[in-house]
């Protein structure tokens, strides 16, 4: 059978690269992409990402739909809901980012919550067979214990995005419990690759370098982030999304919540000196930067920033477990094809 399946944030990073694959497949799907196109960050990379899934889409056994509008929109939703009668939801859209969390609170509230909240309505009034969404490794907050096991208590959140993902986690449970909705929730560590956002690191950084600004390095240098490719990513939530968790009842005749959490990372944590030298050195071989452009003039160290935290460390064993799936990407490979797109795409 095929299958009806909403991808909302279908423009963004992850959600463009799930459309792709979802496209390559010799499956035959009917996928509608939701996003609001947002100014969060460039738009034009946004644009290219649709480009791309529009091209793919002209060559694929699968039908592809994109609308424009907002998750926090309820009339919206429940109209897109009722005419598509889905049989899958990933829900990829959420307004990102740790520090502007904390300037910009107002749209995380809007997103994170009213969005995933009108989400989990229209799962309840148009029943759907599995609701996938993002999660994320953040929600770790100020824990110290690594790995980061979705066993961990995680009720220590540094910053409003982190609160307003573990809220999503509670909410699907919620609703999981109550209208035996199968929902699986996914902790994303650190995700790069090409045409990424233009907010992580690896992307401002080569934004800044370039101009020849100077780029702050945190916790003076002391922090390491699980940088996982996106691929990878796109790889587990393709695994994930076509396997919903079962619907049981317990011994007490009422359903068992057939709710599950996954970590993607690449559980190889980097310090971010030595990512910054493996990214710089890829900047090179692209030719991105001259080969003799003097990094250490434009390194700065400073203290750690507010909402962040020193470690980042995946423990997929879950992951493996359940799907035989482990995110394996080096990061040199990674932040190679990173560097090549870059190359091309600012070219043109």
């Amino acid at each position: 059978m095929s299958k009806t399946i909403l991808v909302t944030g279908a423009a963004g990073f992850i959600g463009a690269n799930l459309c792709l694959e979802l496209l390559k497949s010799e499956e035959s799907y009917k996928i509608v992409g939701l996003d609001n196109m947002n100014d969060y960050y460039d738009v034009s990379i946004k644009e290219f990402r649709l480009e791309e899934i529009k091209k793919q889409a002209e060559k694929s056994n699968s039908e592809w739909f994109f609308i424009k509008g907002n998750i926090a929109d309820k009339v919206l939703i429940n109209s897109v809901f009722e005419q598509y009668k889905f049989d899958i939801v990933v829900n990829l859209a959420a307004q990102a980012g740790v520090r502007y969390s904390i300037e910009n609170p107002d749209v995380y509230i809007e997103s994170n919550l009213i969005g995933f909240y009108n989400i989990l309505e229209a799962c309840r009034n148009y029943p759907v067979e599995h609701l996938v969404y993002a999660s994320s490794s953040s929600v770790y907050g100020s824990n110290k214990k690594v790995p980061y096991s979705t066993d961990d208590k995680v009720d220590n959140p540094v910053s409003l995005y982190a609160a307003t993902k573990k809220s999503n986690e509670l909410l699907a449970h919620a609703y999981s419990k109550l209208y035996n909705i199968p929902s699986t929730g996914l902790r994303f560590f650190t995700v790069y690759g090409p045409a990424g956002r233009p907010d992580m690191a690896y992307f401002g950084f080569t934004n800044k370098l370039l101009n020849g600004e100077t780029i702050k390095i945190f916790n003076f240098g002391n922090c390491k982030r699980d940088f996982t490719f996106v691929d990878d990513i796109v790889k587990g939530v393709k695994l994930v999304m076509f396997k919903a968790p079962e619907k049981k009842n317990g011994e007490d005749g009422l359903p068992i919540p057939p709710y599950k959490v996954y970590n993607i990372g690449n559980s190889s944590p980097e310090n971010l000196l030595d990512f910054v030298d493996i990214l710089q050195q890829e900047l090179i071989r692209a030719d991105v930067l001259p080969k003799d452009y003097d990094f250490e003039a434009h390194k700065e160290l400073v203290p750690m920033q507010p909402g962040d935290v020193p470690v980042t460390y995946a423990d997929t064993s879950a992951l493996e477990k359940d799907f035989g799936f482990k995110p394996s990407t080096p990061l040199r490979e990674g932040l190679r094809k990173f560097a090549e797109w870059y190359k091309s795409y600012y070219e043109k």
